[in-house]
């Protein structure tokens, strides 16, 4: 229902045409996240320059607090991409590849990991069985990255033969961030502090541990319903980090944009490896796809209480970005709108 509506402002917008400036179209396609809403960060970006950064509605209902460009969003998938970055690292100082077994580094795995290697954990290629269909209706307990790892070695087979079929699985990703910390003897969060958030300046970015870190800036989640916005922060998987953990903001993710253009983090090689599908549209923490004739690489986001969307064109350095804090409805959508306004009109 809500999207519907965003679809129809998105077409009125597209017949104002010309009438609107360019900031009043996006006020328009953002209008439901304005004033007392759950709100929104936006930002698009092209050849290192911020084209349009907006802020809408608030991050803390109660407190009233308004949405800013250090505000932190709870990032969902779009971790995936930072979780990624930690192992191509790893690979890129000769750790492990992409033919390195599950086993050789966790070796309690049984059998059934036998054929899992870290490339089909980053391609989405390794069957593996859905923790998220794994954790007991009864538990009360939010689970974190080491109970995943204690529920899949629990487990005694996967969907497929490893490597033969793509299924999109958490449960890889979070692997992944625990390689990472048995490889480098760091926690995760540490890893990507001293490695990807500290030489990038991404200094409000956290991977959020409740009790050993703290978010700055912090934007709560929620859920529109009929009657009004319910609160919807945290549910059983939220504390998981190497899936979905990652809270950050635009102000942060636009010196993300930079060093990964930049090859700041990793060589241009190690990083068209990431932007290399293998059998579906994934690379490495990221999906490879076309859009209206330009390649794009991106990754959405969706969890109790947060759509993130972060989209790149690196044939034209443009970069766009939506972070909001509410549970409903995805915004893909928007991110493509801002790509038809900033982008393909220009090239028209």
């Amino acid at each position: 229902m809500i999207k519907k509506g965003f679809i129809g402002i998105y077409i009125l917008i597209t017949l104002l045409g010309c009438k609107q400036t360019i900031p009043d179209q996006v006020d328009l396609l953002f209008q439901a996240y304005q004033n007392d809403s759950p709100g929104a960060a936006v930002m698009v970006i092209h050849k290192g320059e911020i084209m349009l950064e907006r802020h809408y509605g608030l991050a803390n209902i109660e407190q009233k607090t308004e949405v800013s460009s250090t505000t932190n969003f709870r990032l969902a998938s779009v971790t995936k991409q930072f979780t990624a970055m930690a192992i191509l690292q790893l690979m890129d100082s000769n750790r492990l590849t992409f033919s390195t077994g599950l086993k050789d580094v966790f070796p309690e795995f049984p059998d059934y990991a036998n054929s899992i290697n870290y490339g089909q954990l980053l391609h989405h290629t390794s069957g593996l069985i859905n923790y998220e269909d794994l954790i007991p209706d009864s538990a009360t307990i939010p689970v974190r990255d080491a109970d995943i790892l204690t529920i899949l070695i629990a487990q005694d087979s996967t969907y497929f033969p490893p490597g033969s079929a793509y299924h999109y699985s958490n449960g890889g990703y979070v692997l992944l961030a625990l390689t990472v910390e048995r490889l480098s003897g760091l926690s995760f969060p540490d890893y990507l502090e001293q490695y990807i958030f500290a030489p990038t300046g991404m200094t409000g970015s956290v991977a959020y541990v409740n009790g050993t870190n703290n978010i700055s800036n912090r934007a709560l989640g929620y859920n529109i319903v009929n009657n009004g916005t319910e609160f919807s922060d945290q549910s059983m998987t939220s504390s998981v980090l190497g899936d979905g953990g990652i809270y950050s903001s635009v102000s942060d993710l636009y010196k993300w944009d930079q060093a990964l253009y930049k090859f700041e983090l990793l060589s241009e090689a190690w990083l068209d490896s990431a932007y290399t599908p293998w059998l579906k549209n994934y690379g490495c923490g990221w999906r490879i796809e076309d859009y209206k004739g330009l390649k794009r690489i991106s990754h959405t986001g969706g969890t109790c209480g947060f759509r993130t969307d972060y989209m790149r064109f690196p044939e034209s350095e443009f970069s766009v970005i939506v972070l909001t804090n509410r549970r409903e409805p995805g915004v893909q959508y928007l991110a493509e709108a801002l790509t038809d306004i900033y982008l393909l009109s220009e090239n028209d």
